[in-house]
């Protein structure tokens, strides 16, 4: 199969992870456990999974000239992402997600930083690798115009565009349109007005009705049944194999990006989606959404035993 060639445009954040053995009262100080500095973004994250399953991937986005940002862009290229159209912005920090973890419940505080910053010029100025990819990719972290800027530029050019539309948020039917795959969860579906499925056969009818008025295909995730998509009038289900989450924070940028790579690599859709879901659930069995990506052999070797799960 062919090497390849991957546009990803996105956010990228630095995590800060404080771990605590309970929440602070309001106006309260409390002594914290640990910290953790924890590359993420979806944009990045998903970036960072397409290079480990070894494709050429650029990486469109902004940071901050802080030190978060340096680290970022060195995780991305120590990964074997291209960095070379990832703006560094003066006087704008990087973006991050503060959370506050304790063994009941967490929450947390994201600052967008850069990636609030990302416009349709910034996304423009890459047009020649976005022209030039197999695919494209895009999440909802950064503006909506320079997503929808990615998604037009690609969809002239003939580059096949999956939206995975996270966080969840309502966008405009125009833009939809122009993903040829888009891939949301449940929760996500839901709030773009896909509905709330009770079973199969409900999610069918409602991919079904999906893909007539937008024209284009849809992927929904599972979590650990796996994820579905509609073939032939059919709800296929990719299940997920039995594994012990450690973290699963980057699962979903996980199942997209090795969707993105199984597609544009030739697999069939069928093929790609069980290889998606069998290395999003490795992912989840290490620490950290980008130090949880796994290599081509790894999922390899997770798709080529399939056929022996019960």
């Amino acid at each position: 199969m062919k090497t390849p060639n991957l546009v990803v445009v996105g956010s990228l954040n630095m995590d800060l992870v404080v771990s605590s053995s309970r929440m602070p009262l309001v106006g309260e100080t409390i002594e914290g456990e640990a910290i953790h500095y924890i590359p993420g973004g979806k944009g990045a994250n998903q970036a960072v999974g397409c290079a480990r399953l070894g494709a050429n991937v650029a990486m469109v986005g902004a940071v901050g000239d802080d030190a978060f940002g340096a680290q970022l862009i060195d995780g991305l290229a120590e990964a074997g992402a291209s960095t070379d159209r990832v703006a560094r912005l003066t006087g704008v920090p990087t973006g991050t997600a503060t959370i506050l973890h304790t063994p009941e419940d967490n929450c947390i505080v994201i600052v967008p930083g850069a990636n609030g910053q990302v416009t349709p010029d910034m996304v423009e100025a890459s047009r020649d690798v976005i022209k030039a990819a197999d695919a494209l990719l895009v999440q909802l972290e950064v503006p909506l115009p320079a997503v929808e800027r990615a998604l037009r530029i690609a969809r002239e050019a003939g580059v096949v565009t999956i939206l995975n539309p996270a966080p969840a948020k309502p966008l405009p039917e125009a833009m939809l349109s122009l993903a040829d795959w888009v891939t949301p969860n449940e929760t996500e579906f839901a709030a773009l007005g896909g509905g709330a499925a009770e079973d199969d056969a409900s999610l069918a009818a409602a991919i079904e009705r999906w893909e007539a008025r937008y024209g284009n295909r849809l992927v929904v995730t599972l979590g650990s049944r796996g994820a579905a998509t509609v073939e032939s009038g059919r709800l296929r289900v990719a299940p997920a194999p039995k594994a012990t989450p450690v973290d699963t924070t980057g699962a979903g940028d996980c199942l997209n990006a090795a969707f993105a790579f199984g597609l544009a690599s030739g697999r069939s859709v069928e093929d790609a989606l069980d290889f998606a879901v069998r290395a999003a659930s490795l992912s989840v069995t290490r620490f950290g959404a980008q130090a949880g990506m796994p290599t081509l052999s790894e999922a390899e070797a997770a798709f080529a035993e399939r056929s022996g799960d019960a």
